[in-house]
């Protein structure tokens, strides 16, 4: 999908240059973590392609975004660095300035939506950030974050749509291209599009024919809907949450045009799937956002196939509920869990039967749940609805097939049946 020209073009002096990410580069050595980018042999045999992950999860709080926050941070004046800073963030960002400018002796308040989760605001007060509450979306706490940085004089820090926040991102292609010189392709997350930007131009300086790929979620294609690419005002439910950005920034939108090869959107199930397979894969935990690569690769596997990939992992503060029930779909997606709805005489025994027939195709039952009143059989059967672990697909039509040939009535059921 060709991006170019279709933005409005930015000075070329107010985007970030090589030699302004290589300077970030060393403005921000030994106060971020040089993350690995390691093969995976495993996934690429999976997916067809060879994948390099850059494990930015593995940041302190466990995001990309303190390259940019603190590349910003270190080039304040003193009396600007005095005043203290002010950034809009529910997420990533909010941490990745708290921790940093508490580092530096930097006075810093986070506005953030009402309706952000506790943890994220502990987690910001955590690492020495007032935190104000306001608005009931993003684009409102920014307008407060805004309006208090006019009463006490304070400097905002964008998330994206500053150049140097957008160098202190692309110092991530500086590492991955160092690791691996000879990479094909680079597979980034975009939001507000600063990671993508300062990634596509370094990379590009260094060397022009490496593609680079944007991935956005289905539900939040804001700079394809901006570059007329798309229809519709993007929004909706997305466990990518870190990349739900109804629209990017000026400087942000022109980098993408000018430098970024396609951009590729998943869907949710894609983005789950890939959040399991990191995990199960590579033990690692990383949030939807920054899964959104490796979804690409399984979604596009045609357009990849064969090529050296490399995939950046943006971050890996997801919440643990929201994981575990991520993990929980999965497991149903890939059969290793299922639910059987079979239908027994409602009298002493018969459960114990069912549930030794299981046992005996070595399935192992999660849960039962009887279902008489509202059952469609005979008032002297009972509906019971098994929950069963199992080795795969295969062994859980296995265990269907062991309790039909008991001469039991066996129905699957899916995700959204009762």
């Amino acid at each position: 999908m060709a991006l170019a020209g279709r933005a409005p073009a930015v000075p070329p002096a107010e985007l970030p240059d090589l030699d302004d990410i290589r300077a970030a580069a060393e403005r921000i050595r030994g106060q971020v973590v040089e993350t690995p980018c390691l093969e995976s042999r495993t996934l690429g045999e999976i997916l067809g392609c060879r994948v390099w992950l850059k494990f930015e999860n593995l940041q302190y709080t466990a995001s990309f975004k303190e390259r940019g926050a603190l590349n910003h941070l270190l080039q304040l004046p003193p009396a600007r660095a005095a005043a203290g800073v002010v950034a809009m963030s529910a997420g990533n960002h909010a941490q990745g300035v708290a921790y940093h400018a508490r580092r530096l002796g930097i006075p810093v308040t986070i506005v953030m939506p009402l309706a952000t989760p506790f943890v994220k605001i502990d987690n910001t007060e955590k690492l020495g950030a007032e935190v104000i509450l306001a608005g009931g979306s993003v684009e409102e706490a920014a307008d407060e974050a805004h309006a208090l940085c006019a009463r006490l004089g304070r400097s905002f820090v964008h998330p994206y749509d500053d150049p140097t926040v957008i160098a202190g991102q692309g110092t991530i292609a500086l590492e991955m291209l160092a690791a691996v010189p000879d990479l094909e392709v680079l597979v980034v997350p975009i939001g507000g599009g600063g990671l993508v930007s300062g990634i596509a131009i370094a990379a590009k300086a260094l060397r022009p024919e490496l593609e680079v790929v944007g991935v956005q979620a289905a539900s939040h294609p804001g700079v394809l809907a901006r570059l007329g690419l798309v229809a519709g005002i993007p929004g909706g439910a997305t466990i990518a949450d870190g990349i739900a950005v109804k629209a990017p920034g000026r400087l942000t939108l022109a980098a993408i045009a000018s430098r970024v090869d396609a951009i590729a959107l998943v869907d949710e199930a894609a983005i789950e799937r890939a959040v399991v397979l990191l995990l199960e894969i590579e033990k690692t935990v990383v949030e939807g956002a920054g899964a959104v690569g490796i979804a690409a690769l399984d979604a596009l596997r045609e357009r990849f196939a064969g090529r050296r990939v490399g995939v950046v992992l943006s971050g890996g503060n997801i919440d643990g509920r929201l994981l575990s029930g991520v993990i929980l779909r999965g497991l149903v997606r890939s059969e290793r869990m299922v639910r059987l709805r079979v239908t027994l005489p409602d009298s002493p025994g018969g459960l114990a039967h069912a549930a030794a027939l299981v046992a005996e195709a070595r399935g192992n039952i999660v849960d039962v749940v009887h279902q008489r009143a509202f059952s469609r059989r005979s008032a002297r059967q009972a509906d019971v609805d098994f929950t069963i672990e199992t080795r795969n697909g295969a062994h859980a039509r296995e265990i269907e097939r062991h309790l039909a040939e008991a001469g039991l009535l066996v129905e699957r059921l899916g995700p959204d049946r009762a």
